[in-house]
């Protein structure tokens, strides 16, 4: 059995692995790398002959995982797609959204190859999707010679990890995983047999958690901080993916609410993508694995959601909560132009990060600023004094590294595959194992490198 890495850079982004037997060539997950554009952004899918794969995982919807399918299938339009019910739906919705992203962008940074699909391509996509149930297994090819079942990653609404057996080995790949409970998402349930492979994230390898940290005193510090800005008449700006994240805060939010942690009637508004989202986190609130079971954001909690008709634009107004899209203040995003026009310089409000943000982008060089220092939040734009209260909480969809290390040990892998993480993280894991676990082979794969398990 073979396992290549057709990523394009060896960190986070454009995640894309071939897994390749005797009878068999899978290809695990098809992501758009969000730093780079262009052919830059997509994974080496010109390392495989045309029509040689039998079938595609994608472990869960966000764009470094699925953003470059409609891509890989151009040339592989015989392959079939596996993936959950839930993921089906969000990377359809996400992947439609892309479409506008690159077009937009052909013309603002002249990036003639985009997009890189369109519209209508989409609609045939969907054909190629085999959605499959956690906990079932599948074959992955005519001849069912590699058998694969699906594990809840309890990252986000449909995210999985996958075992595959084949030639009498045992695989696990954990995508994207996050063994704690959140508020909306329950923790990851992985098996923990010993597997003769395991390719793992490392997301968060450099980064240590504070020894004092819990799940409950971080929410509510972050409802305290939020009363404290709605307390002198200020608003609160907090960026958001539009999936999963969103619908994180969106429960924190519910119940601060009922909590009177803030008050009830705090306008709290989302909009474009992130509404999209949420309409279909709504529509598996009675079938998937999560916490708030029957709960629809959309109907059960007052929503301004920036989508209704004849809204138009979303209003900035004094007293609000703005989840708003996208995490990292992209250029050109709700959230920087919110930040850019009068939160960040405004001491009344509140800008409050809950999840990752680049260094580079935006959000995090707002991160890293001292306050009164000006910040370039889009080079069309003078920058902007930071006079704003500025908070992150960690809210990480992703595990520790310290839980995804206990699982590395429980599983003992005679191969370790150390994936989706920068250069720092791998270094963490690469010298935690290799301590905990001496008799496991550590391998970063490069890309194109090849490896047999």
């Amino acid at each position: 059995m073979i396992f290549k890495s057709l990523c394009r850079h060896a960190e986070i982004g454009a995640n894309s692995y071939l897994l390749e037997t005797a009878k068999a060539r899978i290809v695990l997950d098809a992501g758009m790398h969000p730093k780079h554009e262009g052919a830059e952004a997509i994974p080496h899918f010109e390392m495989l002959e045309e029509g040689s794969i039998d079938s595609a995982i994608i472990t869960h919807s966000h764009l470094d995982h699925v953003g470059t399918l409609p891509v890989l299938l151009e040339s592989q339009p015989q392959a079939r797609v596996f993936l959950s019910e839930e993921t089906a739906d969000l990377a359809l919705a996400l992947l439609h959204n892309s479409v506008n992203v690159m077009q937009s962008k052909r013309i603002e940074l002249g990036i003639a190859e985009y997009p890189l699909f369109e519209h209508r391509e989409l609609d045939e996509l969907k054909k190629c999707f085999e959605r499959r149930a956690i906990e079932r297994p599948f074959d992955l090819d005519p001849q069912g010679s590699i058998r694969a079942t699906f594990h809840d990653a309890g990252h986000i609404l449909g995210s999985v990890g996958v075992t595959l057996e084949a030639e009498g080995k045992r695989i696990m790949y954990t995508g994207d995983v996050n063994f704690e409970d959140a508020s909306l998402q329950k923790g990851a349930r992985f098996p923990e047999e010993p597997v003769d492979a395991l390719i793992v994230e490392t997301t968060r390898g450099n980064h240590e958690r504070r020894p004092d940290y819990t799940r409950a005193s971080e929410e509510d510090a972050f409802a305290a901080a939020i009363e404290r800005v709605l307390a002198r008449k200020g608003s609160v700006l907090i960026p958001v993916f539009a999936i999963g994240k969103t619908q994180e805060v969106l429960a924190m939010l519910h119940r601060f609410k009922r909590q009177h942690l803030i008050p009830k009637k705090t306008p709290v508004y989302i909009g474009g993508l992130s509404t999209k989202m949420t309409h279909i986190f709504d529509n598996f609130s009675d079938v998937s694995r999560r916490q708030l079971p029957g709960f629809d954001f959309l109907t059960d909690m007052v929503l301004e959601t920036g989508a209704r008709k004849n809204r138009g634009p979303i209003p900035f107004i004094s007293g609000c909560i703005y989840a708003l899209s996208s995490g990292m203040m992209t250029e050109k995003t709700v959230s920087n132009n919110f930040a850019r026009q009068g939160v960040l310089e405004n001491k009344r409000h509140g800008l409050f990060f809950v999840g990752y943000a680049d260094p580079a982008s935006p959000g995090g060089r707002i991160r890293c600023a001292l306050p009164g220092e000006d910040v370039l939040l889009d080079p069309a734009y003078p920058p902007v004094p930071l006079h704003c209260e500025m908070r992150v909480f960690d809210f990480s969809g992703h595990s520790t590294r310290e839980a995804i290390a206990d699982y590395i040990v429980k599983v003992r892998p005679k191969k370790t595959f150390l994936v989706h993480g920068d250069a720092p993280a791998l270094a963490w894991f690469e010298q935690e194992i290799r301590r905990r676990l001496p008799d496991t082979e550590i391998i970063v794969p490069l890309p194109g490198d090849t490896h047999v398990i």
